[in-house]
């Protein structure tokens, strides 16, 4: 392998730039990336970004040390295979024929339907234009109550902005956690003086603020939509790889074509721990990832099958999260859910599948490691928030 391209500029490109040269290989190496930025986080971006206090998330990498040609601002628009291997990525820098690929474009955010002008929360372009309007007074309605409507509603109150929220589904977070436990964060926003508007659909975006489903109007200075987001593999139409959500790979992170893997969030991958493709759209799974998809687009035997983890910081309060709670069979609290710190488990007969965790972060440090080594646990035990989660192993 002699000509490698990275495709996409996010956490999960440049980590596997480092992989690549970490597991050796000495080849050309080229990341493509839609943005001008060099490499940046994001989860900050919906909160210390937002706030005003940091402007910049750049990921320190040696870029002359990777000995990784850079082309910033361009983006990837189709690929094309050769019959046996390789192929061509057609970008908007020119061709750029590879013997490897790395498929890292990410995902782009859903927007809304109407002509008034909306905000996303995706990139450092988009924090920083967001930010500009969190004035104190400033009307500013969030369409979606899941993770990011939260975390900006939290920086827009405490800017003094008039925050007003708008869900489509009947609690805050329905998709993500289910409505019951979802429904347990609604009070957060009372607390926080935000207008929580559930069962409300909207129509579109106008200028001068929203259009809902029946006929009302809701006026706002700044409009947020965070209602999710789509891979970003449009740009592989027509390719002959496999999409599913997002590409489709095995669970060492390779598509039907060995020298091509796919990770971050537009990867559709395997996981022989639950029994399904997963699409995950996390920090944690762009950081950790790309060493699989490294290992494997080097012929390596290498496998990527980690539960999920993710956090987010909303209303003064940590909330993490570990596991792939759709399998459990049923589900416990741990303390209450009324008190400041509680949590909830998911499980499936002895076996931890999940946890949610607020401001307890001992009890998702023990319970992720359960989770991950598969150990059954005795559920009157984990329901306990007075015995640490370790003490719930079975002996």
């Amino acid at each position: 392998m002699d000509r490698v391209i990275v495709a996409g500029g996010g956490l999960a490109g440049v980590r596997a730039v480092e992989a690549l040269r970490s597991k050796g290989y000495e080849g050309e190496l080229t990341l493509i990336s839609a943005e001008r930025h060099k490499p940046y986080d994001r989860p900050p971006l919906s909160k210390a970004v937002l706030a005003g206090d940091v402007d910049d998330t750049t990921v320190d990498a040696d870029w002359d040390g990777l000995r990784c040609e850079l082309l910033l601002g361009e983006r990837a628009t189709a690929l094309r295979l050769d019959a046996g291997r390789g192929g061509t990525v057609e970008t908007t820098a020119g061709d750029l024929p590879f013997d490897g690929l790395v498929i890292a474009t990410g995902a782009t955010p859903i927007t809304l339907p109407g002509d008034g002008p909306q905000h996303v929360l995706r990139t450092l372009d988009d924090s920083r234009r967001l930010r500009a309007g969190l004035t104190p007074g400033a009307r500013v309605v969030i369409v979606g109550a899941g993770w990011i409507g939260a975390e900006v509603a939290t920086t827009a109150a405490k800017k003094g902005c008039e925050v007003t929220v708008v869900e489509a589904a009947d609690t805050p977070l329905a998709n993500a956690v289910g409505p019951e436990v979802g429904g347990l964060t609604a009070r957060w926003y009372a607390e926080a003086g935000i207008d929580l508007r559930t069962g409300v659909k909207v129509a579109a975006i106008e200028h001068g603020g929203l259009l809902l489903a029946d006929g009302d109007h809701v006026a706002a200075d700044e409009v947020v939509v965070g209602v999710g987001v789509r891979p970003e593999v449009g740009w592989l139409a027509g390719s002959g790889l496999e999409i599913e959500g997002g590409v489709v790979t095995d669970a060492s992170l390779r598509t039907a074509r060995p020298e091509i893997v796919a990770v971050g969030d537009c990867a559709a991958w395997w996981s022989r721990r639950y029994g399904r493709r997963l699409l995950v759209e996390h920090w944690d799974t762009a950081l950790n990832a790309p060493e699989v998809a490294a290992a494997s687009l080097l012929g390596q035997e290498a496998g990527y099958d980690a539960a999920p983890y993710f956090w987010s910081e909303q209303f003064g309060k940590m909330v993490q999260y570990a596991g792939y709670h759709p399998v459990a069979e049923r589900m416990v609290f741990r303390g209450d859910p009324a008190a400041d710190k509680w949590a909830v488990c998911w499980l499936t007969g002895d076996r931890l599948d999940a946890i949610l965790t607020v401001d307890r972060p001992r009890d998702l440090v023990q319970a992720r490691r359960i989770i991950a080594a598969g150990t059954p646990v005795d559920s009157g035990a984990v329901a306990d928030p007075d015995v640490p989660v370790r003490q719930a192993v079975k002996v």
